[in-house]
């Protein structure tokens, strides 16, 4: 048994060296004729260099060349750069014979020549001047290198009859460079090209050969490249023939509605995006003081309202309107004709073919480039769907929490303020944890289906049902308490509520968010009171704004008689947002609220049966019935005071406040053509899918729409 041991030990021993022998005479020979190879190289540049050689002379060295390193010309290697055509000592005749190429005619599908002009020098290699030309090597089939040296020469038979640059000595016997790895930035002529700062990758790979082999790249040098957008597919679809008769009336009409819709629609003088000067591309820096004030002179101007529309003159003995408006009959005739557009037969079927043929282009577009525009984002580096800022354009500041985060606020006050005074009710005043008491609930009882404030399926083409989930538990006093702003504690659990929603979002740093407060119209102090309410509170962040909206409630407010007449809900809204902008002291907590605010909301139950306008309605004045005014009505007024005030604070260098209305959720088709007369954008406009006609012309004018897809 220990004889057999022996034997299979001494067998073991012989084999392996067998093997090794065998290893070191396939690496000896390998190496000869790598050196071989770069002597024949330097044999070659020579003769190429030295006018004094008869032709037979360089003939029989070149056939020599050619014996030698025949087997170094035969593919190109995975690890290995090609280096299959290298200047000199290559005549006509060898070329055609053996598939090579001179260096001076590269045919368009070989990379470009990289050469370097005598007296410069690469940036990797010494100051030796470079006599050689260089085509740089094809592309490997792997995008990354082999890790180890041995794993690249002898891993293949093809393999062993292949070069690389960095493994051949550089340096010939007189000491001139003879390889060289060229930088990126150089061209053919040796010059150095600048690199834009948009194409600059930052790379963390080592620099410098190992052992003859390029280290690994790391993965995310791979995909940091720019995108190829010259690639994509681009399809253009060229009319065969000429127009007929009605589809020059159809265009004609639609270009005129543009036009109409050019004539209201505020825009500024100039563009937002032109004001600003970003000298750093870096993040912008945070305000250091939001709410500081300086105190601002009243200027000259004099407003007063008139049917319902605030008209502004440079000072009171003047009657010189600065900046009219369109009335209520023009209008409202404007929006007649819009309407009588959108119902002719020849328009709709030119619109409906033209939004096919557009839906159309674009599926094709996918499937022609969608791989490509996803390898294109994903190379972008430092950007995922997680660290691209996002903006929720449609969020009720009331809703702004989760329901787990309200859940949790609800049971820490619970739990550490149950004394806490909070609400009046009935003659009485009540504690937090008296209210709970009333309400037959504990702070364990308490969880996140019995809060019951989260939007499911039953709130579908429910408005009722959507307004009632705003009250957690199903009860308006909790409501009152932690989602009210004007209640008995002054609106100060809101307040903190709202600060940790903001932690939230500056610890994300890329979601941003417009929260929308409600302005009711029922009292002027409205505005002075939120406005103080966001100011004591410092509820300020860089990811976060404000919006406007106004509820459509008139009737109710009539009904209780909070309000006499609709112009009672205009002066209420739009008196004290003029009286600040003239006068900024007058309002300062206003003022400073105003700079964070962007918009302006017009919000209700869309689905509520209503009546047309006519082109002649009545004043707000005269509007003293029960009945809500219609849609359109609501519309013009809020625009018509919108677009002068925009116009009055742009002129003193104030911050505007675009018009956004709810449009198209629901109801009549004219909600959106009002819109399309008077809005900057809309939110929802699910109806634009009946009209062809408004959707095109949606198109056209490049109105957005506001979603919430997440």
């Amino acid at each position: 048994m220990e004889s057999y041991a022996i034997h299979l030990a001494m067998a073991a021993l012989v084999g392996a060296s067998l093997v090794a022998v065998s290893a070191y005479y396939m690496h000896r020979k390998t190496l000869n004729q790598l050196l071989e190879f770069a002597k024949t190289v330097e044999r070659e540049r020579e003769d190429n260099s030295d006018g004094g050689d008869s032709p037979q002379h360089m003939k029989k060295r070149r056939s020599h060349a050619r014996r030698k390193g025949s087997g170094y010309y035969r593919r190109s290697s995975a690890s290995l750069p090609d280096v299959t055509a290298i200047s000199g000592g290559i005549d006509g005749d060898d070329h055609r014979r053996n598939g090579l190429l001179p260096v001076d005619g590269i045919p368009a599908g070989l990379p470009r020549l990289h050469t370097l002009p005598e007296g410069k020098s690469t940036e990797l290699a010494s100051s030796a001047k470079r006599t050689g030309n260089l085509i740089r090597p094809t592309s490997p089939k792997s995008p990354v290198a082999s890790a180890s040296a041995f794993e690249s020469v002898e891993g293949s038979d093809d393999e062993d009859n292949m070069t690389d640059n960095a493994k051949l000595g550089t340096v010939g016997p007189d000491g001139k460079i003879l390889f060289e790895n060229l930088p990126n930035h150089v061209n053919a002529n040796g010059e150095q090209i600048p690199i834009a700062p948009s194409s600059m990758i930052r790379s963390h790979s080592v620099s410098g050969d190992l052992h003859g082999v390029q280290p690994d790249p790391i993965a995310a040098d791979i995909l940091r490249k720019e995108p190829e957008q010259e690639t994509f597919a681009k399809l253009k679809i060229t009319p065969t023939e000429v127009p007929s008769t009605d589809e020059v009336e159809v265009y004609v009409v639609l270009q005129e509605c543009l036009e109409l819709r050019k004539r209201y629609v505020f825009s500024e003088t100039v563009a937002p995006w032109e004001k600003e000067i970003i000298s750093d591309p870096s993040t912008p820096k945070p305000n250091p003081a939001p709410f500081f004030y300086t105190s601002e002179g009243k200027s000259d101007h004099y407003f007063e309202m008139q049917d319902g529309v605030v008209h502004v003159y440079p000072n009171k003995d003047s009657r010189e309107e600065l900046f009219p408006v369109a009335d209520a009959t023009t209008f409202f005739t404007d929006l007649h004709h819009i309407l009588r557009v959108i119902a002719a037969g020849n328009i709709r079927t030119l619109c409906h073919h033209r939004l096919n043929l557009l839906e159309q282009k674009f599926n094709l577009h996918l499937m022609l480039n969608a791989d490509r525009e996803f390898l294109a984002q994903k190379s972008a580096p430092h950007r995922d769907f997680y660290n691209v800022r996002k903006v929720d354009t449609h969020v009720h500041h009331s809703a702004c929490m989760n329901q787990k985060h309200l859940l949790r606020f609800i049971k820490s006050k619970l739990r550490k303020e149950p004394d806490e005074v909070v609400i009046f009710r009935d003659g009485t005043y009540l504690t937090l944890k008296e209210v709970f008491e009333s309400l037959d609930l504990t702070g364990y009882d308490l969880n996140v289906d019995l809060l019951d404030v989260h939007a499911d399926k039953s709130t579908f083409h429910r408005f009722d049902k959507f307004n009632l989930k705003y009250n957690p538990c199903g009860q308006s006093r909790l409501r009152e308490i932690f989602l009210k702003q004007d209640n008995l504690i002054q609106g100060r659990f809101l307040a903190e509520l709202t600060k940790q929603v903001f932690s939230d979002l500056s610890a994300s740093k890329y979601q941003m968010a417009e929260y929308r407060i409600s302005i009711y119209g029922r009292k002027q102090s409205e505005w002075d009171q939120m406005a103080s309410w966001i100011v004591n509170n410092e509820l300020y962040s860089e990811n976060v704004v404000w919006l406007i909206q106004l509820p459509r409630l008139y009737n109710i407010y009539k009904e209780m008689g909070i309000v006499t007449s609709f112009q009672n809900i205009l002066d209420n809204i739009f008196i004290p947002l003029f009286e600040v902008t003239i006068d900024p002291d007058s309002h300062p907590q206003l003022h400073v609220f105003l700079k964070q605010v962007v918009g302006l909301d017009l919000v209700d139950d869309e689905s509520k049966p209503e009546r047309r306008p006519t082109k002649h309605m009545p004043t707000p004045a005269q509007w003293t019935n029960v009945f809500n005014p219609a849609f359109s009505y609501y519309v013009y007024y809020c625009y018509a005071n919108l677009y002068t005030l925009n116009k009055l604070r742009e002129s003193k260098g104030m911050t505007t406040i675009k018009f956004r209305p709810h449009s198209g959720e629901a109801g009549d088709i004219d909600h959106l053509a009002a819109t399309f007369l008077t809005a900057n954008n809309i939110a929802h406009g699910i109806n634009l899918r009946k009209s062809p006609v408004l959707q095109y012309l949606y198109y056209l004018a490049q109105v957005r729409r506001k979603d919430s897809y997440l």
